[in-house]
Parts: C-alpha cells; structure tokens; sequence
C-alpha cells in the first residue's frame, strides 16, 4: 500500500519541481528588463548530466561491495557537466552578454533542475517494481 501512495506523490513533487526550475530559466531569459536568450545553453547540460550515470548503471554490475573505477569515472564526469552548468551563466555575466539578475534566476533553476533529476534518481534508482530502467 505504501508504495501506491509515495511512487506517485513523488513523481508529481518532482514534476513540480522540473516545471519550477523551467520557469526560473525562462524568466531569466524572457523578462523584457533581460531579453536575452544566452541563458537557454544551460538546457543541453540539464540533458547531458544524467547520461553519464545511466551508462554506467547499464555496464557495471550492482553485486561488487567495493567501489567501481566505472561509477566513480560517471560520477566525476557528471560533476563536470553540473559544475559547468553553474558556470555558463556566471560567465555570460561576466562577459555583459547577460545582466546579473538574469544570473542569479538561471542559477536559481539550475539549483532546483539538477536537485529534481537527483531526486529522480534517489526515488526511481532502486531494484525493484517502479524502477526507470524498465522505461
């Protein structure tokens, strides 16, 4: 029964919380104070951060107790796409191609993008009947 009420609450949460950080995004883009589309770059490393902890997912076997030279590698590469995520508008700031406001809400949505798709993969990663993996 438990599992009939948190796997759907969940996935509306995180839907919720996708459609929240979109929306930062795009006010930081589309405010007619900002009206500059640069921001939008961010989108291809919201695509690009889960796809190196899902190849690595589907190649390493869960049963070794030890850490694993694939993981760690997704696990790095993924850090760097996110951290590179929070620099491009940083650095769009600096060059002036983006006011500073316009900044601070991508960084906002970045913050609650990449704490959405963690979340996805806290409450969806595990083994068992609701995994993504049978997507």
């Amino acid at each position: 029964f438990l599992k009939c009420f948190v796997f759907p609450t969940a996935l509306i949460s995180l839907s919720f919380g996708g459609a929240i950080g979109l929306m930062f995004l795009m006010l930081g883009c589309a405010l007619p104070v900002y009206n500059k589309y640069w921001p939008l770059f961010v989108l291809f490393f919201y695509i690009l951060s889960p796809i190196p902890y899902c190849i690595a997912r589907r190649v390493v076997d869960d049963t070794d107790a030890a850490s694993n030279a694939c993981k760690e590698l997704a696990i790095f590469l993924t850090t760097g796409i996110v951290v590179s995520a929070f620099g491009l508008p940083i650095v769009f700031a600096r060059a002036t191609l983006i006011e500073w406001g316009a900044c601070a809400l991508v960084l906002t949505g970045n913050t609650v993008i990449f704490g959405t798709i963690l979340g996805f993969f806290l409450v969806f990663g595990s083994n068992d009947d609701f995994s993504w993996q049978q997507w």
